[in-house]
């Protein structure tokens, strides 16, 4: 079997916006369990020097979306923009990600795989072929995201467990 960049990234990607997007919406609940504002646990954070939970949760799809986009163009930069202050918001956030990737061509993915692609932030360049950018960089840093926002719903007392975080595999039919 040949290498296929579109196989290693996006159907992971969409799994785990899928369950981040399951874990967003038992936050609404255990906000009004709990009597907690949702900008309470958007805020929510591991450490004091850590971003909170929105800022987690955007840079999921900064990072995957984003990630594809950047290598597209030749050049990926952090997104500094603000991220929603409820948990629609966040949820709207997934859900759309996951929509753009799903409406991805597999050729046009693949095709990204030997582009020049860098990652720019200030005057930093870091250069990259567009595989090595998705697979080295982008997809870690969505996996970080992803289980920070994770860590800090356990951290707030939510029941969640690994099944949460996983979403639904892709099992042979």
């Amino acid at each position: 079997m040949s290498f296929s960049l579109y196989d290693a990234v996006i159907p992971s990607n969409i799994q785990i916006l899928g369950a981040l997007d399951g874990i967003i919406g038992k936050a609404e609940a255990f906000c009004v369990e709990r009597d907690m504002t949702q900008a309470d646990l958007v805020d929510a954070r591991l450490a004091p020097d850590m971003l909170p939970l929105g800022y987690q949760i955007k840079s999921c799809a900064v990072h995957s979306i984003g990630g594809i986009q950047g290598a597209r163009t030749g050049s990926f930069s952090p997104d500094m923009s603000a991220w929603p202050t409820d948990l629609a918001g966040l949820r709207d956030i997934l859900q759309r990600t996951a929509a753009e990737l799903s409406a991805l061509d597999r050729d046009t993915i693949d095709a990204l795989a030997d582009a020049d692609t860098q990652f720019a932030f200030g005057e930093m360049r870091m250069p990259f072929t567009g595989a090595n950018f998705l697979l080295s960089f982008s997809q870690p840093n969505f996996y970080f995201h992803a289980t920070t926002a994770y860590a800090i719903l356990r951290a707030q007392g939510m029941k969640l467990g690994k099944r949460d975080f996983l979403g639904m595999p892709r099992m042979k039919v």
